[in-house]
């Protein structure tokens, strides 16, 4: 099979189209004929590797597929080959009190495909048969590619962790990224105002389409100052947060008493210095948020299916156009996802 592979870390040149033997599945496990991924910023340090962290090498990256059953192991009963379908990103053992209260992704033994194990950027993907969920033909590959990690890792943070309800302001740092624009429509969904912010002009106008309130523009505008403005110097209710050092401090600031500030990621940096001050004088709350329990793709392919959450694509490559899809998303040139097909 067709795959990209990573041999060791380093710039784009690292990234390796090859022909490989298709993995093997065992009796409870579904072979994928991968028809879309998508890039993501995991991809990225994956890639280019992070200190202290160790990735097994070589390995495919990837996280987000959806493609069609190629194969399936005899215990496999909930789809057949041929269906359609989309792969939750997180394999978690399935029997611990986590798993079995729902709480996959709390699981110890949590892992990502494309991190911990071979990913989605190949022709086939092996995982275990309940992390493969039927896909509606109302449902394109390349949206289901762009949608599944971006909107599942949004939905916990708005809906299950921030608990975001009708009226609350609610603040989307980086709205141009798949998990921003992802994060704007579910807040939207749930009814709230949504300040948003993004780099460019050009990037505000197509965030104002997708539902935005408010877009500032941090490049021309105090991010700190216009929440103020807009919020009558109350502050936003909830700061959906996914940037880390460079925000985090005007992030804190932001919000209103008792507020709320939901994490999940740190592109800027990690080593986020916090005013001890802010967090007890306004009790606000800073949670922390990795991808989502499985089960909530469920209620988010439905939103797709009808239209309620839309899939933001900036572009689609060939899979051979790897080493570009990750320039795009590496220097931020995109909003949205950058899908892969293959």
């Amino acid at each position: 099979m067709k795959c990209v592979r990573i041999h060791r870390h380093g710039g784009f040149e690292n990234l390796s189209l090859e022909d490989i033997i298709p993995p093997r599945i065992g009796a409870d496990e579904v072979l994928v004929n991968v028809k879309a991924t998508s890039i993501n910023h995991l991809d990225l340090w994956v890639r280019q590797g992070i200190p202290g962290v160790k990735f097994p090498l070589p390995i495919i990256p990837g996280v987000d597929a959806a493609g069609v059953v190629a194969e399936r192991g005899e215990a496999v009963h909930h789809v057949a080959v041929g269906d359609r379908v989309v792969v939750a990103q997180g394999i978690s053992c399935g029997h611990c009190r986590h798993c079995l209260n729902g709480n996959d992704n709390l699981c110890r033994d949590y892992k990502l495909i494309g991190e911990h194990r071979d990913g989605a950027d190949a022709e086939y993907l092996a995982v275990p048969s309940r992390n493969v969920i039927p896909l509606s033909d109302k449902i394109s590959f390349e949206a289901a590619a762009a949608s599944a990690l971006v909107f599942l890792t949004a939905w916990q943070m708005i809906v299950d962790k921030a608990g975001v309800k009708p009226g609350d302001d609610v603040l989307v740092v980086g709205g141009s990224s798949g998990v921003g624009t992802a994060g704007i429509q579910i807040a939207k969904l749930f009814g709230a105002r949504v300040i948003a912010t993004t780099s460019t002009d050009q990037k505000s106008e197509k965030l104002k389409e997708l539902g935005a309130d408010e877009v500032i523009n941090y490049r021309k505008q105090s991010v700190l100052n216009e929440v103020r403005r807009l919020t009558a110097k109350r502050g936003v209710d909830v700061v959906f947060e996914h940037v880390g050092k460079s925000v985090w401090d005007e992030s804190i600031r932001s919000l209103t008493k008792g507020g709320t500030l939901v994490t999940c990621g740190a592109t800027s940096g990690y080593d986020a210095v916090t005013d001890l001050r802010y967090v007890f004088y306004k009790q606000i709350r800073i949670l922390g948020s990795t991808m989502g329990r499985k089960g909530d793709l469920l209620p988010i392919l439905e939103c797709l299916e009808r239209g309620t959450l839309k899939p933001v694509i900036d572009r689609v490559l060939p899979m051979s156009d790897v080493r570009e899809a990750h320039k795009v998303v590496e220097a931020g040139e995109h909003v949205g996802k950058v899908v892969l097909i293959l």
